[in-house]
């Protein structure tokens, strides 16, 4: 006789614990590394907690990314017509389309080429630690030093105005706040798409060394889809590693040991930002994935049409994958996590989030080796809101 199935839960968002993910993810991976969940919608899907369970349907390409498969994990979520009908946009893609965009991309995310882009990195990176000695503490280490970093790689790199920050930031913003309504998510969307499709027919005209402009000379993508291409690198390219940035460093803060190995030994670098990714999971709702034809994963039947949530979060904590997950040590050899995807969808630009990392925690310990919280650690502001996880702001002095 078949094992009955636990009732259906619902993904859990809030946390006992800032740093950790939510206790009941933990207890449901203990429990099996799969098991059924409610979608916000009221279908009836799974949630994948066991790092195995993650990874197999990360990599099986009888799963699912398009839109207008997918069911909302939880509350209100963009319209996924709206994201149906935008061309180019790749996440939301499944082979040969998402091949057609990657294939195009790939060559612009180069390890070689990332490698080029680190003495402007760490250019970028010396003047916002200058200015922030300039004006002095206290100051807010997202608004001076973990946004503008990765805002202003990705800018440059696509060709995108960095004066026009303000408006993509708060238009991003505006998408992942998981307590927009769909109509102030929709109108973010129309924003950016109105604001990259006149860039994009600009470049026709006026080309210059950015990736936009390289798109546009390939001939084989229309404005639309180089609009939806842009909008998705340009929202992922500044928010993940603004947050990686601010969160990572709230968390060194409050472990002093290893921010003190890091600041003594800045070749930590990428094992401590290794681990940092796995230890923080900061894509902490989803990604979602739908089974077009019956699957089987770790023993469990998933059949066509159902839809899985993949818990990275748990995935990344799982003790048959890392020992002593919950402790953070940032000489850990951590490669393997699922904080970039696995798969024909890992994350694009994985080594320029890397690059920007490794050279931006060590420079900012270097230049304020007595950085600290201004507030108390537990009256930081969580983005518990947000689709990205992290902090919305982080107070510190020197």
């Amino acid at each position: 006789m078949p094992k009955a199935l636990p009732d259906p839960v619902t993904l859990p968002i809030s946390r006992e614990n800032l740093v950790d993910p939510p206790d009941d993810l933990r207890r449901w991976r203990e429990e099996g590394p799969i098991r059924p969940m409610l979608f916000a919608d009221g279908h009836v899907g799974w949630l994948a907690t066991g790092y195995t369970a993650v990874r197999a349907v990360l990599a099986d390409p009888r799963f699912s990314t398009r839109s207008e498969t997918l069911h909302p994990p939880i509350g209100q979520r963009l319209s996924q017509q709206a994201l149906t009908r935008l061309p180019g946009f790749f996440l939301r893609e499944d082979p040969p389309e998402h091949t057609r965009f990657r294939r195009l991309l790939t060559g612009q995310f180069t390890v070689r080429r990332m490698k080029e882009l680190e003495p402007r990195i760490e250019k970028i990176t010396s003047d916002r630690l200058a200015a922030m000695e300039r004006i002095g503490p206290p100051a807010d280490l997202v608004e001076a030093f973990a946004l503008p970093i990765p805002s202003l790689v990705i800018c440059e790199l696509l060709g995108v105005p960095y004066d026009d920050h303000t408006m993509f930031q708060r238009e991003s913003a505006a998408m992942l706040n998981l307590d927009s309504t769909l109509a102030e998510m929709q109108a973010a969307l129309e924003g950016l798409v109105d604001y990259l499709h006149k860039l994009v027919v600009s470049k026709r005209t006026d080309p210059d060394d950015g990736l936009i402009s390289g798109l546009v000379s390939t001939g084989q993508l229309t404005d639309e889809e180089i609009t939806g291409a842009a909008v998705l690198l340009l929202i992922a390219g500044h928010e993940t590693t603004a947050n990686m940035l601010a969160f990572g460093t709230y968390v060194l803060l409050n472990n002093p040991s290893q921010l003190a190995a890091l600041r003594d030994d800045p070749s930590l670098a990428e094992a401590a930002v290794e681990e940092l990714l796995r230890y923080l999971s900061i894509v902490h709702i989803g990604p979602v994935r739908t089974a077009t034809e019956d699957a089987e994963v770790e023993g469990q039947l998933i059949r066509a049409g159902e839809s899985v949530t993949l818990s990275l979060s748990a995935a990344n904590r799982d003790p048959e994958r890392f020992e002593d997950p919950d402790t953070l040590d940032i000489t850990r050899h951590a490669m393997g996590h699922v904080s970039f995807g696995h798969g024909i969808h890992q994350c694009l630009g994985q080594q320029l989030a890397r690059i920007e990392m490794r050279i931006a925690y060590p420079a900012l310990f270097q230049c304020f080796p007595d950085l600290r919280l201004a507030i108390p650690a537990d009256k930081v502001s969580m983005r518990s809101n947000m689709a990205i996880y992290g902090v919305h702001r982080l107070p510190v002095t020197w």
